[in-house]
């Protein structure tokens, strides 16, 4: 299996990118998807023909889950690396992407294959590639009672021995990732410039839907 990228420098000039509305991912941590379009199915094949890469990136139109035309999309995603896949019976993939690195979008190819394909940066991201880079800068104090309020409020169980067990930068980009939050919050929390800013976005969020009593309250984290 091919190396995981260790720096900007090792990635390509391009990769193909799969617009998913509210799926967040980011470095270091995993997100498991379905793939059933057969556009997409096309699209892990070459990736696992390949270097395994793929980009995930919302579209800016939030309204479908997986745009059929060329929509426009944001301009930050999340590079992964193919780390897992199953075929099903059914011609479908479950795979996991892990995350390596955000990237900006610097200009879309025009390409044959039925999947899109970008040209990406990942300079401005090079701390991307450090797992625990910002972590001193945390209050993990905090935001682990930001997780304990919010479990009792949402009646979540979790795995408080696990949690203590799981690095501050892990343990923030897990929450982020399996929050109950929209689109929109999603990309602010893919887009917080340090892993500070992205705890205390989160920490933010949580205590203002705490706050507003949870008319739409969850029961889960997903």
């Amino acid at each position: 299996m091919l190396k995981r990228p260790a720096s900007p420098a090792d990635l390509p000039k391009s990769v193909p990118v799969f617009p998913l509305t509210g799926a967040l991912l980011l470095p270091f941590s995993h997100r498991p998807l379905n793939i059933f379009e057969p556009r997409y199915i096309d699209m892990v094949d070459a990736a696992l023909r390949g270097d395994r890469l793929i980009g995930l990136i919302q579209p800016e139109d939030t309204s479908e889950e997986s745009p059929k035309g060329r929509s426009p999309l944001q301009s930050i995603g999340c590079l992964g690396r193919l780390t897992h896949f199953e075929e099903s019976g059914e011609g479908r993939y479950f795979i996991i992407l892990e995350g390596i690195t955000r990237f900006k979008i610097l200009h879309e190819l025009t390409v044959m294959t039925p999947y899109r394909q970008c040209v990406i940066a990942a300079d401005g991201f090079a701390a991307d590639f450090e797992r625990e880079y910002g972590e001193d800068a945390v209050d993990r104090e905090r935001f682990v009672k930001m997780m304990r309020d919010y479990a009792e409020f949402a009646n979540i169980d979790l795995n408080w021995e696990e949690i203590e067990q799981t690095g501050t930068a892990d343990l923030v980009n897990f929450c982020c990732m399996v929050s109950p939050y929209g689109a929109a919050e999603k990309q602010v929390l893919l887009e917080a410039q340090t892993l500070e800013q992205r705890a205390e976005t989160l920490i933010a969020m949580t205590e203002y839907e705490m706050a507003r009593g949870g008319s739409d309250k969850p029961n889960t984290l997903n």
